[in-house]
């Protein structure tokens, strides 16, 4: 595990591609010895680390091959030997990938191009490209080899593509931030969670769904129901197909933050679905009295129901279940079980340390190795299931340094600095962007200044922070603020504190998936830019500059920096004085306004507007204010 102080040494490996380090793999016993340089401290330069998201092994279980979300490759892997195979380059930013029912092709969905790479599993080599949705997150291929199914996280969509030719057949609505998906072992459904919570009333608890899909018609059969979600990643179903299984977060965010210690931020928590549940969904929490499990990824199920598997990205471990003691302990007790902290010492055998960041999984046919790819140390834990210790440790090659921004994101993901390790800023920055929530920071006083969770990417050049700008830069953001209202735990050192900073100002935007490849607007975007910039309204009335959209939301990222008041103060607010939000990619983050009262763009003029004080608006129509929306959907 490597430590967060420039003072202390580590062991990493070096090289740029394939495998060093001990390993037992899935046809015997592979050792090799370690073939890492020791170094120290931090190093400035941006360097890419393999940073592996997901694992999957051939058909023939010959080869084991892993997904490196920040180096945008599949490394190949002999799992007899553990010789590197091969590196094959894929798109940018890969998030899922899934193996053809044949063995013969590896999907792979590139989630910042929006495009599907397909790998022969033979000459193993990118065969084809296809373009699909956007943000594609995962993939999975029917039983009969026919149709491919890709989760889209921003157009919160499930696509249905011809599995031979790429060609889209037809899109299906998802939840927001589709992202996860597995199907059941029959091929009959096919089950798709989300990572952003569905739209719901102002101050409402957030509303989150499983889609249910038959796979066989391409069409969606159900939406399970999940109150009070607003997170859930992976999702599994048992070989009997009578359980189903999805990692998940439940927040607090209608309360006061408050200190953790009196209550917490978050549940984390694990749904249950499916037949052994009598067919509705069960919540049950995975945290316990003062030990928290933060972030829940990863979940599989042994191959005969024993145990069940789920990693915690925060907590870097991994949580195993005794299955027919959970199924006893649903079966006998009344629910709700989420805020009971003394449920999961029911069903809980142990938790496993693991690597930074522990995501995807992999077990073995026979069910005693389990693998876990530890996206933040570009390590893959291998642990014996027979005893619940990792056995040994796979250590992809990688930089022989560990950089200032990689120090960073592990503090930026890790839930160790705070009270009790319950969250890090992962939790409400979900893959460092942000959750659909508002929260209630109790700083300005129980029950005042409710505000929404704001888009961390592009942050250069948009200080201050904080909604009414009370915080000037990143340091105060997150130094003495996040450890007295957040942490309530130890605070961090002036390196650590920098290398977070560091990272999240390193955060690139996205891409925009509303411009044109050229930049050039669309005829609609044009009438929209024309209003955003316009001096005088459609009655040939000057408008006032402070007035203009163009003057609050000015400069290349849409912020001028400076407060003003909108008009939207709400009976709960301290002040009328708010921080100018930046423009980029504003099409994301609904909500919309500072406490995340207004549910669409257009409800920022039509319904929370009425004094033209938010930019003059009401002479427009409702063609003129999609045209708006246009436009700032390009920013």
């Amino acid at each position: 595990m490597m430590q967060t102080s420039r003072s202390r040494t580590f062991a990493v490996a070096a090289g740029v591609s394939g495998l060093v380090g001990a390993a037992v793999l899935w046809t015997g016993i592979w050792m090799a010895q370690p073939a890492g340089a020791v170094v120290t401290g931090r190093v400035g330069e941006r360097l890419i680390y393999p940073s592996p998201l997901e694992m999957i092994r051939s058909g023939d279980g010959k080869q084991l091959f892993v997904l490196c979300n920040e180096s945008d490759e599949v490394r190949v892997i002999d799992a007899s030997t553990g010789a590197a195979v091969k590196t094959i380059s894929v798109g940018h930013v890969p998030r899922g990938f899934a193996l053809s029912p044949d063995g013969n092709r590896l999907f792979v969905t590139n989630s910042w191009d929006d495009t599907l790479s397909v790998i022969d599993t033979a000459s193993l080599q990118v065969i084809a490209t296809w373009r699909v949705g956007s943000e594609p997150s995962s993939v999975v291929e029917d039983r009969a080899g026919r149709t491919l199914f890709v989760a889209n996280r921003i157009s919160n969509d499930v696509a249905v593509l011809n599995a031979q030719t790429g060609a889209e057949i037809k899109r299906l609505a998802a939840g927001r931030g589709a992202s996860y998906m597995a199907l059941a072992p029959d091929g009959g459904k096919l089950y798709v969670t989300h990572v952003y919570p569905n739209p719901s009333p102002h101050r409402t608890e957030p509303e989150s769904e499983i889609t249910v899909i038959d796979a066989q018609r391409a069409v969606v059969i159900d939406r399970m129901q999940l109150h009070g979600i607003a997170g859930v990643f992976h999702v599994a179903i048992s070989a009997d197909g009578r359980l189903g299984a999805a990692a998940e977060l439940h927040p607090k965010n209608l309360v006061p933050l408050a200190h953790l210690e009196h209550g917490g931020a978050f549940e984390d928590t694990l749904m249950l679905f499916g037949a052994d549940v009598g067919n509705q969904t069960v919540e049950v929490p995975l945290d316990e009295l003062e030990r928290y499990v933060a972030r829940p990824f990863g979940v599989v199920i042994a191959p005969d129901k024993s145990r069940l598997y789920i990693t915690s990205g925060g907590s870097e471990l991994v949580t195993v279940i005794d299955v027919p003691r959970l199924l006893r302990c649903v079966h006998l007790h009344h629910a709700p079980f989420v805020q009971d902290l003394s449920a999961s010492a029911n069903y809980v055998v142990t938790r496993i340390q693991v690597g930074r960041d522990p995501r995807g999984m992999l077990l073995s046919r026979d069910g005693r190795t389990l693998m876990v790819a530890n996206r933040l140390d570009d390590t893959i834990s291998v642990i014996d299931t027979q005893n619940d210790r990792v056995r040994s440790t796979i250590r992809l090659a990688s930089p022989a340094k560990l950089s200032v921004l990689r120090y960073g994101e592990q503090t930026f993901y890790t839930a160790r600095y705070s009270f009790q390790g319950q969250i890090g800023c992962a939790n409400c920055h979900i893959d460092s962007t942000f959750d659909g929530l508002e929260w209630d920071l109790e700083p300005d006083g129980f029950g005042r200044d409710i505000v929404d969770n704001r888009l961390i990417e592009d942050l250069k050049g948009t200080e201050p922070f904080k909604w009414n700008g009370g915080n000037p830069n990143l340091p105060t953001e997150c130094g003495p603020r996040t450890e007295k209202y957040f942490w309530r735990s130890a605070n961090y050192d002036d390196l650590t504190l920098a290398d977070l900073v560091t990272y999240m100002l390193s955060l690139p935007p996205r891409p925009n998936r509303w411009r044109l490849p050229g930049y050039e607007l669309t005829s609609a975007q044009a009438r929209g830019k024309a209003i955003f910039e316009r001096t005088v309204d459609k009655f040939h009335n000057p408008i006032p500059l402070q007035n203009r959209c163009s003057y609050c939301h000015s400069g290349p990222k849409g912020t001028d920096q400076k407060s003003f008041d909108v008009g939207t103060k709400r009976p709960t607010d301290n002040s009328g004085l708010l921080d100018t939000p930046q423009l980029t990619n504003v099409a994301l983050t609904a909500p919309y306004l500072h406490d995340g009262s207004a549910a669409t763009v257009e409800q920022i003029w039509t319904v929370f507007n009425p004094e033209d004080k938010h930019g003059r608006t009401n002479d427009l129509t409702k063609d003129e204010l999609n045209d708006l929306v246009e436009y700032l959907r390009t920013r």
